[in-house]
């Protein structure tokens, strides 16, 4: 694939980011693309490595040494139809997915993996560009009718290839625009919500229905879409919080995160939010508690509404700066990454437990009290945290923002109806309970009904999402045909 030579002729080289002090004075996009020759270039560097680790990596399967071979050779037309024969939303993903691809590429064995990702984003930007990406309208209709609950990229991926498929689609979203977490969990910074918009024009000339303001369970019984429709696909986030439970939890100025970034995305996007309802960060010294992709978010976030300060604490060790890659490799390897929010500026912590929240005189938060921990292994191996004696200390906080994942889907409403009506069961993490194989994979157990993404996996990455919508689509066409033309 690509040149023969190519990994060994040219170095890695990939998109660049706006300097700081021009990105964060506003919410658009700031990546630098690369030229077409610095493309073709990039392409060249995939190596005929025999056996493509990417594809392992990469939880849609994407051809992904195909489409590099492609662009190398400037075939971008056929690069885009091999992109899309795995994943139907390459912009998303281009954008925001970690790349676990690149992590099991074979040259990432000296640290210089091919840029996927952005060969990827930019086949499909150019796709759009050219007008290449058309609706895919079938030919025929099935009859058949089905209704999926959540508009996130599972539930859209789904949508689209049943659409494709013949059946007559429709979508229920509980908010007031089509994205789910993408619309407004992701900030507009990361992805442009106008590439979400493009996609749904083409999938409503694809047949599929998109009702917002649709909150099945609350405003719509589950039982009468059982009832309207042939199937029922769950394809809502696991949207429940994880929570911590400790001393002044109830102080003001204590939000998960999701209220933060939420609030601040439909503000962005022109939607109306009152003054009481949005949380500001600004001139604040603003406490991020977790690690992960969601607190990073909130720190870009209030770094744009000009914080005082932003610190992001971890409760485990700090990451090695670099892996072992003989340990590690072709799998995601635990260590030390800054993304383009904590290079706009924040301080990091780790071994950090908070304690208690402390508050002033009004009840509002103030700061918060902590300790440092250690884990070490027990005698039976398994990972064990304590306090560490003398740690105590406390931070100055007068707005803390909870990013420590999510637990589940939220039972309250659709789940619980179902529960009680037909007997849905639940996995002992609390997710929907549903296999990925054999003859009934991805239906629940009450037939009929599918569930695909976060609300049957727990919280996961768009690109997983994406595989399981796909897959769940499949199931769903079988099941209603007795066979099915989609791709597994």
């Amino acid at each position: 694939m690509g040149k023969p030579t190519g990994f060994m002729e040219y170095p890695r080289t990939d998109r660049r980011y706006a300097p700081v002090s021009d990105r964060v004075v506003h919410y658009d996009e700031f990546i630098i693309p690369l030229s077409e020759a610095e493309l073709r270039q990039q392409g060249a560097r995939c190596m005929d490595c025999g056996i493509p680790f990417c594809h392992q990596g990469c939880p849609v399967n994407n051809l992904i040494p195909d489409w590099n071979d492609l662009v190398y050779r400037g075939d971008w037309q056929a690069a885009i139809d091999a992109l899309h024969a795995t994943n139907n939303f390459p912009e998303f993903t281009g954008r925001i997915c970690p790349a676990p691809c690149e992590a099991a590429c074979t040259l990432n064995l000296h640290d210089a993996p091919v840029t996927i990702k952005t060969i990827e984003c930019a086949i499909v930007d150019r796709a759009w560009e050219e007008g290449w990406i058309k609706p895919q309208v079938p030919k025929h209709r099935t009859g058949k009718r089905v209704a999926i609950v959540g508009s996130g990229p599972a539930g859209l991926a789904c949508a689209q290839q049943l659409a494709r498929a013949g059946h007559h689609v429709a979508i229920f979203e509980k908010a007031d625009r089509i994205g789910g977490l993408l619309r407004y969990g992701i900030p507009d910074f990361k992805l442009n919500k106008k590439l979400i918009d493009r996609r749904l024009a083409q999938m409503r000339t694809e047949g599929v229905e998109f009702h917002t303001n649709a909150h099945v369970g609350v405003d719509i019984p589950v039982s009468r879409l059982r009832a309207e429709y042939d199937a029922l696909v769950l394809a809502g986030g696991a949207e429940q919080p994880r929570d911590l439970d400790v001393p002044g939890r109830e102080l003001m100025g204590i939000h998960f995160a999701m209220e933060f970034l939420k609030r601040n995305s439909q503000r962005v996007q022109g939607v109306y939010v009152p003054d009481e309802e949005f949380i500001s960060a600004a001139g604040r010294h603003v406490l991020v508690i977790g690690g992960g992709d969601t607190g990073s978010d909130c720190i870009g976030t209030a770094n744009r509404h000009g914080a005082a300060s932003v610190t992001q604490v971890d409760i485990l060790d700090r990451p090695p700066e670099r892996e072992n890659k003989l340990l590690t490799w072709p799998y995601w390897p635990n260590r030390l990454r800054t993304s383009s929010s904590q290079e706009e500026g924040c301080t990091r912590l780790w071994n950090f437990s908070t304690k208690a929240f402390i508050g002033d005189a009004e009840g509002r938060v103030k700061a918060v009290r902590y300790c440092q921990v250690r884990w070490d292994k027990d005698a039976d191996g398994r990972w064990r945290m304590e306090d560490v004696p003398g740690s105590e200390g406390e931070l100055k906080a007068d707005l803390v923002l909870l990013a420590m994942g999510f637990v589940h889907p939220v039972h309250a409403g659709m789940i619980e109806a179902l529960q009680r009506e037909a007997g849905l069961k639940l996995d002992a993490r609390g997710n929907v309970r549903g296999a990925t194989e054999g003859p009934n994979a991805y239906q629940t157990s009450v037939e009929g009904v599918f569930c695909a993404g976060d609300m049957r996996r727990g919280q996961s990455l768009v690109v997983w999402a994406i595989r399981e919508g796909r897959q769940c689509a499949r199931a769903v066409d079988l099941w209603l045909m007795g066979y099915s033309d989609l791709p597994e």
